[in-house]
């Protein structure tokens, strides 16, 4: 049995490591590797060998961090199909969504590429006589990022191109449900022309997210997964001293209203709430049909659900895999079951799904729950995973008033023909990243993401514009060149 390691310091590494966790295959059910959980000890390897990186990457000059960031992102295209079909493997999810996942975090990496242009400060001439005043960013340090199973390559693409770029160095904490697509990502970094310490990875459970949030020489941590273990991870890390980011969980809604076209918006819905079984944090689980809309919208989207094919994630006919462990199958299973027996209508139901030659494998098929209210326990959990739930509305402003009752305000569309009511909903509506006839709205690299409410705790976004204040702190330079001797009095702009 394959057993993956962790990278320290430019090499793969057991450390002191001696527990593992089982990795599987999610199509067939069969553990497929072992991936050693580090303990607190490793975690100090890693921030020694980062600490002492940082030494001198701290001080390079942004072209030679330019110049590695175009390198590994002409790796990243290279090795694309190598790293999807990794991602398939271990995740489920189809290799052409992995595909998108790659892109999306390239996207982040091309971003870094312009580090030069994002770090540059700025300069006043003159604010008193003989006197100039300019700023500038520095790097913090040692900083981690703590990344979820259901975007094993984009998740961290969030964060470490933005800290290299920056000018920090950078330890990764994957999910130990897929591993092994980070330890390709440092060989890839290394083949760069990345210095040996800069980029470590070092897999783990809670063991090392704790030492990771208590070691005094990690500055800042970035975290992206559910609600409770992100406000742990923001409170903890906070009371080490840490500047934190905190991404949680979702619970998106989508609108549609009469006037929308229902076959363009169930087309959307169905990929929204379907791709990648469910298992997106921008995922749709939610639909607001909007009065008249509501019957129709329902009988297209169960027709659209039932043509979903599902199958291995490395099958090219499949449009969704299976989810990532058999407890998220349980978990959706049990969703499935009891939005039934608190007066849900199920119109599409996926739980007695099987896979003819992959039988033992985590598959669930797309559900589709209608009648859904928001007292019921499949509207108020984050199920995460193949089950769009539909809410009936009388009008746009009961929809925004129910996406506004709800406590998270990561992600949310409207679908309509109507700008004044697009309008209105992407200026009243309580949620972070809105949509407009798109059903998953994630900014692209040169904005940040992050939503509202519950869905981020804290108030520090993730990547664009936000990450480069987050990876680096300011410093503000007032400079005289004096011919005059020095007074007492307080300084003026005389």
């Amino acid at each position: 049995m394959h057993t993956i390691e962790h990278w320290i310091n430019g090499t793969a590494t057991a450390a002191g490591s001696t527990r593992t966790a089982p990795v599987y295959d999610p199509a067939t059910g069969r553990q497929r590797a072992a991936v050693l959980l580090a303990e607190a000890s490793d975690v100090d390897t890693a921030v020694a060998a980062a600490s002492k990186a940082f030494e001198s990457w701290g001080n390079s000059s942004l072209s030679r961090r330019a110049k590695v960031m175009f390198a590994f992102r002409e790796l990243l295209v290279k090795h694309e199909d190598e790293l999807a079909r990794i991602i398939s493997g271990e995740h489920g999810k189809v290799v052409d969504d992995a595909r998108g996942e790659i892109v999306r975090g390239r996207e982040v990496v091309e971003y870094a590429c312009g580090i030069a242009d994002a770090l540059k400060g700025s300069f006043s001439d003159q604010v008193s006589r003989d006197v100039d005043v300019h700023n500038f960013r520095q790097p913090l340090g040692v900083v981690a990022g703590i990344t979820p199973f259901n975007f094993p390559i984009m998740v961290p693409s969030w964060m470490h191109p933005m800290a290299i770029a920056t000018g920090n160095t950078f330890i990764l904490k994957p999910s130990e449900r897929d591993p092994s697509v980070s330890a390709l990502y440092a060989e890839l970094y290394a083949e760069a022309g990345l210095p040996e310490g800069v980029f470590n990875v070092v897999n783990g459970d809670k063991v090392a997210v704790d030492a990771i949030l208590d070691h005094p020489d990690i500055a800042a941590v970035s975290f992206v997964g559910s609600t409770p273990i992100a406000k742990y991870v923001h409170e903890r890390g906070t009371a080490a001293g840490k500047r934190v980011q905190a991404l949680g969980g979702a619970k998106n809604h989508a609108v549609v209203l009469p006037d929308a076209d229902l076959e363009y918006a169930a087309g959307h819905l169905t990929a929204a709430a379907f791709g990648s079984a469910g298992q997106r944090c921008m995922a749709i689980s939610v639909g607001v049909a909007v009065g008249p809309a509501g019957d129709k919208l329902v009988e297209i989207l169960g027709r659209k659900a039932r043509e979903v094919k599902v199958g291995p994630g490395t099958d090219p006919a499949s449009d969704m895999g299976p989810v990532v462990t058999q407890a998220a199958r349980e978990r959706v299973v049990n969703a499935v079951a009891r939005g039934a027996e608190q007066g849900a209508s199920v119109v599409v139901d996926g739980r007695g799904l099987t896979v003819a030659g992959h039988e033992d494998g985590f598959f669930v098929g797309p559900s589709l729950l209608d009648r859904v209210t928001p007292d019921m326990q499949a509207y108020q959990e984050e199920i995460f995973g193949p089950v769009l739930a539909i809410v009936r509305a009388g009008s746009v402003d009961e929809a925004i008033e129910i996406i506004n009752a709800n406590p998270y305000g990561n992600g949310t569309a409207i679908f309509t023909a109507s700008g004044e009511a697009a309008r209105r909903f992407q200026r009243e509506v309580k949620v972070g990243m809105i949509g407009v006839n798109v059903p998953i709205p994630v900014p692209m690299s040169y904005y940040s993401f992050g939503g509202w409410k519950d869905s981020l705790i804290g108030d520090s976004p993730i990547h664009g514009p936000e990450g480069i204040r987050f990876y680096t702190r300011a410093k503000v330079v007032t400079t005289r060149w004096p011919h005059t001797e020095a007074a007492f009095n307080f300084p003026t702009a005389n």
